[in-house]
């Protein structure tokens, strides 16, 4: 049997594609195969980045915004949205010219958004990105997890309901289920998926999740749509969400206020991946030009569908928005429409993980590459039907990833709460701080000019931002771990 070595972005592998361009570059026909780099060539267009940012961004986030609404209300809620959607579109800018280094049309490639910082800002901030970004990864893997379990078992409770209604009684008691079964279902479906081995060959399962994600936040809307015009009481929605009284202390509003903004923020939260995705795009025209363009798309449609779901929420729920509101059973029927919501977000989930987990992977496999370059386990890859690979190495550790995943979401499977603290804790320094310092940098803007005082202003109000966001959010795990027990997660 015949071993094929395939790697991500080692420089093992960068030498061997070079050998392998000099050979072809004798023959004539180079450019047919090749790009600059040496590598296979890439053939990512505007649809299929734009595909992937609308896969990483609409993603659980939007099932949170209605009571993210609930929080703010109307003024803060709206304001707060636009705001990060402005933010996170302006720093994707700054971040689409990174990815060539020093000129971003014909500069040396950086396929990683921490091989970018280290090309512009060096070692002490490259090991922080690097600690941020596989830590907001890994992160948002395990809330995907939490999301789709609790979905599943939204299916099942959904029938519940249905029939409770249809022997004549609305008493929902015993239509409860367990998560951990849902949980463990999820985490054998990414193990399967787990095992594309790279980034450059998601696109079919990023489109696919794309469709998802749009097809439940259009029955989100379509449910609220009807509510709203369902006859009898409308529910209380005001200019600034939940009024302070007997119900709502003002500690307990501050708190609540500032787990929504994390929860905001966790809905824009795809300037990790942004690099990795411009490295998947054909090399004419310009990559940065094209990932700018996929951004302004992939940001615009995503803002548009988040502020519908949020506004018809907010207006369909009031004050009470459940914190996700296909599975906090604020809408009963039609619970066929409900169950195929909640498998849409259980198929973009199952897509979106991998457009997360990816870089993780490619990352642990170069550095074991790197380390044990001689080691036949983690090199070789055996043909086994057709065209299709497998190599042990990356088999048994994806494999274990997902597991461990899966027991951490076990653990802690606080929705809304998690949702908020990877959203916090990612925002500032990866969607911010690095765009802005790798731009200053790059453009070498002088220090105390007017365009240095106001990108550092920004950079320092955004990280303010996330310090509340991620103190409301770790807040609200201890309050939720309070009345848990270990692995016994409910729906």
């Amino acid at each position: 049997m015949h071993a094929h070595i395939h790697l991500c972005h080692c420089r093992s592998v960068n030498s061997f594609h070079s050998h392998k361009l000099r050979k072809l570059m004798e023959k004539g026909d180079s450019n047919e195969l090749y790009d600059d780099d040496g590598r296979t060539r890439r053939t990512g267009s505007l649809t299929s980045a734009s595909a992937h940012i609308i896969t990483a961004v609409i993603g659980s986030g939007v099932l949170s915004l209605a009571w993210c609404f609930g929080q703010l209300g109307w003024i803060a809620g709206t304001a707060s949205l636009m705001t990060f959607a402005v933010i996170t579109w302006f720093t994707c800018i700054l971040l689409s010219d990174c990815y060539r280094s020093p000129d971003p049309v014909t500069g040396t490639r950086n396929y990683t958004y921490m091989q970018a910082v280290k090309a512009n800002l060096g070692g002490f901030h490259y090991k922080f990105c690097g600690i941020a970004q596989y830590g907001i990864l890994i992160g948002a893997t395990i809330g995907y997890t939490i999301t789709s379990a609790i979905s599943m078992a939204a299916i099942k409770r959904s029938n519940c309901f249905h029939n409770k209604q249809q022997q004549g009684h609305n008493n929902h008691n015993g239509c409860h289920t367990s998560n951990n079964s849902y949980l463990v279902m999820f985490a054998i479906f990414e193990i399967v998926l787990s095992q594309i081995p790279n980034f450059h060959k998601l696109t079919l399962v990023s489109v696919l999740a794309t469709i998802m994600s749009f097809t439940y936040a259009t029955i989100g809307i379509g449910l609220s749509i009807a509510k709203i015009t369902e006859s009898g009481g409308h529910p209380k929605t005001s200019l600034t969400g939940i009024p302070v009284g007997k119900d709502m202390p003002s500690v307990e509003k501050m708190w609540t206020t500032f787990s929504a903004l994390g929860d905001i923020a966790f809905a824009y939260s795809f300037c990790p991946v942004l690099l990795e995705i411009q490295d998947t795009l054909r090399s004419s025209p310009p990559e940065n030009k094209v990932m700018k363009m996929a951004s302004t798309v992939g940001v615009s449609a995503s803002t548009l569908f988040y502020m519908i779901c949020g506004t018809l929420g907010y207006a369909a729920f009031g004050n009470d928005a459940p914190g996700n509101y296909l599975t906090g059973f604020g809408f009963y029927e039609p619970f066929w429409l409900i169950d195929f919501g909640n498998l849409c977000i259980v198929i973009h989930l199952l897509g979106a993980y991998q457009v997360f987990i990816q870089p993780f992977f490619a990352f642990v496999e170069c550095w074991s590459n790197e380390k044990w370059p001689e080691n036949k386990f983690i090199r070789k890859e055996y043909l086994v039907i057709g065209k299709l690979r497998v190599n042990m190495f990356r088999l048994t550790w994806r494999s274990a990833y997902v597991v461990l995943a899966t027991l951490v979401a076990m653990i802690f499977p606080f929705f809304n709460s998690f949702l908020g603290l990877i959203g916090a804790t990612t925002f500032w320094p990866l969607t911010v701080y690095f765009p802005i310092e790798m731009y200053i940098s790059k453009a070498k803007i002088k220090k105390n000019s007017f365009t240095w005082i106001w990108m550092k202003v920004l950079s320092f109000t955004c990280l303010m931002v996330s310090l509340i966001a991620a103190a409301g959010s770790i807040r609200g795990l201890f309050m939720s771990l309070e009345s848990f027990k270990l692995f016994q997660s409910i729906s």
